[in-house]
């Protein structure tokens, strides 16, 4: 018998595939506004362990957009948030933090025994390394990034370079985010896409992203771009 906290999961979701869900293991990097509402989506639905790095604190720029920051834990650690926001939400969900940033040195530690990599970072550099980690670990990862009222969501299996069909040669440290801002509302579209596609690769359900999904929310427009 599953828990009555997942009832309105079925009939989306079967309960011999709500049972599968809690053996299955997913890392989030980043805790801010997408790796937030990660968390909060795959928490909720009943995902068992949810392994959580963000190496940052909450500060005032986080309150327009981050599920996980308030008044109340402004220059506390993100994981730690996210940690404690899920066990008042789903004590059921087993949740990994880890404060630190990723680095080559670490990132393949991170993945041990996990299923699906969720990039919820905002640097590129930091990305290009997950994209390489994951393709080393031999699991999916699942990319998403705003800027502005835009966002965008691709599945990277190992060894698909996409990152560098996305962002090509670019050197900067940051993404259009920088010029174009960060709203609410795309952060929580974008992450709930993301959340959406980890659990279809978790359970092998549906179509997943073929290319790259590019949502613009001002025009109205969302579109799969091929990426080869």
């Amino acid at each position: 018998m599953l828990p009555w906290r997942y009832y309105r999961n079925h009939e989306a979701i079967s309960e011999t595939q709500q049972e599968a869900l809690k053996d299955k293991r997913v890392l989030v990097v980043g805790c801010g506004g997408l790796g937030g509402y990660v968390v909060e989506y795959l928490g909720r639905l009943g995902v068992g362990h949810l392994v959580v790095v963000d190496g940052d604190v909450f500060d005032d720029s986080n309150l327009n957009r981050q599920i996980l920051s308030s008044n109340l834990n402004l220059g506390k650690p993100k994981v730690l948030a996210a940690k404690q926001r899920m066990q008042a939400v789903n004590p059921l969900v087993e949740v990994t933090a880890i404060q630190g940033l990723l680095d080559e040195s670490n990132a393949l530690a991170f993945m041990e025994g996990c299923d699906v990599v969720v990039d919820a970072l905002d640097g590129i550099p930091s990305r290009l390394i997950l994209q390489a980690s994951a393709a080393k670990a031999g699991i999916p990862m699942v990319h998403g990034a705003i800027a502005g009222w835009c966002g965008q969501v691709c599945i990277i299996q190992p060894g698909e370079n996409r990152l560098e069909k996305i962002y090509g040669n670019t050197t900067t440290a940051k993404g259009m985010e920088e010029t174009q801002g960060n709203l609410s509302f795309t952060a929580a579209l974008v992450a709930g896409i993301q959340a959406a596609e980890t659990v279809k690769l978790l359970l092998g359900m549906g179509r997943p992203l073929k290319g790259l999904l590019y949502i613009d929310l001002l025009n109205g427009e969302c579109d799969e771009i091929p990426l080869g």
